[in-house]
């Protein structure tokens, strides 16, 4: 089992010691938050809390993800970090490529690229593009980034709905295939990680609509005739927090356990201390991973 540190919605300068501590304890990633703008009026909610209430996002301090990534790679060695979730179809994918393979490139392979649709029109509206089809959208954008970055470095060129451009070569190339992990709970969105991703990236909820997702997932595979082995399914889970519970997540065929250590949630600033922070995290290798993986 792969364990991976998630900590969103603190202090910006907190990053860079948290990922170098999650490294330090034997953490295998660390999760990068996007989040591009935050409207002052919206009816939008947000679909992965009870109320969709989105107001625990006011005034919180995003750092870009591309951005981030390229910070807390530059004081690590050998943590992976796994963006959860780049909003990927607002961006343009050539020049989301680009950062991409920059980024896997500088690290050492050492990015696992979160993607999936933003919950927010408002989202798509500041940025200039349709909301309608976004799914459509989406899966033109992995097709782009899965050309632009393969490892070989050649010319691809692209014809669809959305995007069209003549054959471009972007270089350095990463050295390695960058794992696309796709974010959502939806039904196309589990069978876009199946059908164009390298894995799949659960944003939390209940452990009756996890196990339901994991069995949705397995049935998609079986239909699609995927025997990989080396899928990853990341998930949240209350069971990630003692031995006998990771074991239950790795019977159930998950790969890499999401973990933090406070409702990250909770309008207004962070009040929590960087030192209780890596206590926490430290705390958690010593007796979960330690022993886990011991």
């Amino acid at each position: 089992m792969r364990f991976t540190y998630a900590e969103a919605m603190t202090q910006a300068d907190y990053y860079a010691p948290l990922a170098q501590a999650a490294e330090a304890a034997g953490y295998t990633s660390m999760t990068v938050a996007d989040s591009l703008i935050y409207p002052e009026e919206s009816d939008s909610t947000y679909p992965y809390t009870d109320t969709g209430d989105r107001e625990f996002l006011q005034g919180k301090e995003f750092i870009e993800a591309f951005i981030l990534c390229a910070h807390l790679f530059a004081v690590t060695e050998k943590l992976r970090l796994t963006p959860f979730v780049v909003k990927l179809p607002v961006r343009p994918p050539v020049l989301a490529a680009k950062q991409a393979s920059s980024l896997a490139f500088l690290s050492g392979n050492r990015l696992g690229l979160g993607v999936g649709l933003s919950p927010w029109p408002e989202d798509f509206a500041a940025l200039g593009v349709d909301w309608k089809r976004r799914g459509k959208r989406m899966d033109e954008c992995m097709d782009i980034l899965r050309g632009l970055t393969d490892p070989s470095g050649d010319f691809f060129g692209y014809e669809g709905e959305f995007y069209e451009f003549a054959p471009l070569q972007q270089r350095p190339a990463p050295t390695e295939r960058i794992p696309l992990l796709v974010g959502g709970h939806a039904d196309a969105a589990l069978r876009r990680a199946v059908l164009k991703g390298d894995g799949w990236m659960h944003a939390g909820g209940d452990g009756e609509e996890l196990d339901r997702l994991l069995v949705r997932l397995a049935e998609i595979r079986r239909e699609e005739g995927d025997t990989r082995d080396d899928f990853e399914v990341h998930v949240i889970s209350y069971d990630a927090y003692d031995l006998d519970g990771v074991k239950r997540l790795e019977d159930k065929g998950v790969t890499d356990c999401i973990v933090g250590f406070r409702d990250p949630y909770v309008k207004g600033a962070d009040p929590e201390p960087l030192e209780k922070k890596i206590k926490h995290l430290e705390w958690y290798a010593e007796n979960i991973i330690a022993k886990a993986n011991g």
